[in-house]
């Protein structure tokens, strides 16, 4: 059975994915999903004030399982197979390393996320993972593709 990683970063952008990849199975494609987010590192303010970095670590953990909670729902009321998969670190390389670790056949994502103009300046995590994948990446774009 084919496993597909979908991260989400809580834009409306990665509930498509979701849902499209949804769509996939309703049309017969046997599937499990990986759903992941990774959250920024610690800045140096929050190093500082934290002292302690499992507790940084348990804040980020918790941001992320908030932001995969709504596409694991989904996946999971239409009866699918779902593994989390939170991070912190730069995203492309994060997404790269769950892509390996969980043995992903594939990608499913939103073609934008919440990036905005940072995105735009440096590049959009879809596009650089898109380049960098060692597998395929599919990229679903909003019926009204609108830039930010």
């Amino acid at each position: 059975m084919l496993k597909f990683l979908i991260p989400v970063d809580g834009s409306p952008a990665a509930l498509l994915a979701v849902h499209h990849a949804l769509e996939l199975v309703g049309h017969g494609l046997k599937a499990r999903f990986v759903v992941a987010n990774v959250q920024e590192p610690a800045n140096l303010y929050e190093v500082m004030v934290a002292h302690d970095p499992v507790v940084l670590q348990q804040v980020s953990e918790a941001a992320a399982r908030d932001q995969m909670q709504p596409a694991v729902d989904l996946l999971q009321a239409a009866g699918m197979q779902v593994e989390t998969a939170p991070a912190s670190g730069d995203v492309v390389p994060a997404l790269m390393e769950a892509i390996e670790v969980y043995g992903c056949h594939g990608v499913i994502m939103g073609s934008h996320g919440t990036g905005g103009f940072k995105a735009a300046v440096l590049g959009s995590v879809s596009a650089e993972l898109a380049r960098s994948a060692p597998v395929p990446v599919t990229l679903v774009k909003p019926a009204e593709d609108t830039e930010e």
